[in-house]
């Protein structure tokens, strides 16, 4: 399995996913890179031009355009700010023929491949169908990283409700008003994203995989979740397992 996406704050460096195999190797990747590029041709904007809307360097454009660098999650946030984007729109493919198409029934398939990747400190998000614009729900799969409430640190609140079930390994979910609770593989929770939340590790698990959905009534959803796990410290990347279905959770060592 392979990851075409991937933006990512470790080390400052977008990591690409393997060359597409098959039919697909004439494709090009799409990376943020790509979208950068794309945007600022399509709007008929220099590097020169794009650097004094965003007030990013044009020599950090240039490199970010060629995928040889990133850009940190504030600074993401920033760009969409001042170019008057909702993040979700930033990392969206244009469609041919926006304007004539009318909204009225939509769908997306979304699968690793394609798509896009975020790492912080405490969890790998990958935001799925992110193609689609305006959405009321951000469909996310998730790595856990972190392991105690110490490592994750101050707990993250936005605006919305969230569900998430449990596909590998075993789940702390520590809330502001509740006792912290454990979920096992197969299980399942709906909290409100108001309240301060935090998924951690459970005890005798290396690793644990959610997916779920995140919901609010702003559409500008995916934007506010990925400024409110920006990372200022991020740990290097780990190395992933897929998640492929019954495949059994990898625990942790006996003392």
């Amino acid at each position: 399995m392979h990851r075409n996406r991937l933006v990512s704050q470790d080390q400052g460096q977008i990591t690409p996913g393997p060359a597409p195999r098959g039919d697909d190797a004439s494709n090009p990747r799409t990376t943020l890179g790509s979208l950068l590029s794309s945007l600022r041709r399509r709007n008929g904007w220099t590097l020169k031009a794009m650097s004094e809307r965003t007030g990013i360097p044009i020599s950090t454009l240039s490199k970010v355009e060629h995928d040889r660098l990133t850009l940190s999650y504030d600074k993401l946030q920033n760009l969409a700010q001042r170019l008057g984007m909702k993040m979700s729109e930033l990392f969206a493919e244009p469609e041919a023929d926006d304007t004539a198409r009318p909204i009225m029934a939509r769908r997306s398939v979304g699968t690793l491949d394609n798509a896009i990747r975020v790492n912080t400190k405490n969890y790998d998000y990958h935001y799925l169908c992110t193609e689609l614009r305006r959405k009321r729900m951000v469909p996310i799969l998730s790595y856990i990283r972190a392991k105690t409430v110490d490592e994750f640190g101050q707990l993250v609140r936005h605006s919305g409700e969230e569900w998430f079930y449990v596909l590998e390994g075993r789940v702390e979910v520590h809330t502001e008003y509740y006792d912290t609770i454990v979920l096992e593989a197969g299980q399942s929770i709906y909290i409100d994203s108001n309240m301060g939340h935090a998924y951690l590790v459970g005890a005798g698990c290396d690793e644990a995989i959610i997916i779920g959905a995140c919901s609010s009534d702003d559409d500008d959803q995916m934007n506010e979740l990925i400024s409110v796990h920006a990372d200022l410290d991020p740990a290097p990347p780990p190395k992933l397992p897929g998640a492929k279905r019954g495949r059994k959770p990898k625990q942790a060592a006996s003392p």
